[in-house]
């Protein structure tokens, strides 16, 4: 059963203040379950997003170590047989420089890969106390157990808590 049937069903049997109020809280608990769901999966995209940057970056600049290498072997080749290898050089230059240049790069690509990747994981840990949150709410109209629902709210809360604390990471 999705979460929003099981909220339409509670607030159908919910009859009694209490259970009014437990489904009102139910509601709000719900609605930032969403937008921290959301907002994990935005964070996990982009994690994936930065990853492959880095990945083709890394490529590139591996690549570039290749080509590097090839140009130095003929300028030494150039070299032996008394021939010019200065264009050889120039291209072991720019193809050192580029590899620098991407080596750079993939490694801030690394890096905002691992900003998201931890804003990922506190979004997602903010969803599970928010999961929790609706559990025990849901528990709270079930058993009327006053304790349950301040449990769930006190989940819900620190789930809000951690999600927004997604925000700090640097």
């Amino acid at each position: 059963m999705s979460v929003d049937e099981e909220l339409q069903e509670h607030a159908e049997h919910a009859r009694e203040p209490f259970d009014k109020r437990v489904a009102a809280t139910m509601a709000i608990i719900a609605a930032a379950l969403a937008v921290v769901s959301v907002l994990g999966q935005i964070m996990t995209t982009e994690e994936l997003r930065m990853q492959q940057k880095a990945a083709d970056q890394w490529a590139h600049r591996q690549a570039q170590r290749g080509r590097e290498y090839q140009a130095k072997s003929i300028a030494d080749l150039m070299t032996v047989l008394h021939a010019s290898p200065d264009k050889y050089r120039k291209d072991m230059d720019h193809f050192s420089n580029d590899a620098k240049d991407s080596q750079e790069k993939a490694e801030e690509f690394d890096k905002e890969a691992d900003r998201a990747e931890n804003k990922a994981f506190r979004l997602h840990l903010g969803e599970v106390f928010l999961e929790l949150a609706i559990v025990l709410a849901s528990l709270a109209i079930l058993s009327k157990r006053a304790a349950m629902w301040y449990g769930g709210m006190a989940s819900g809360a620190a789930g809000v808590v951690i999600a927004v604390t997604s925000t700090l990471v640097r």
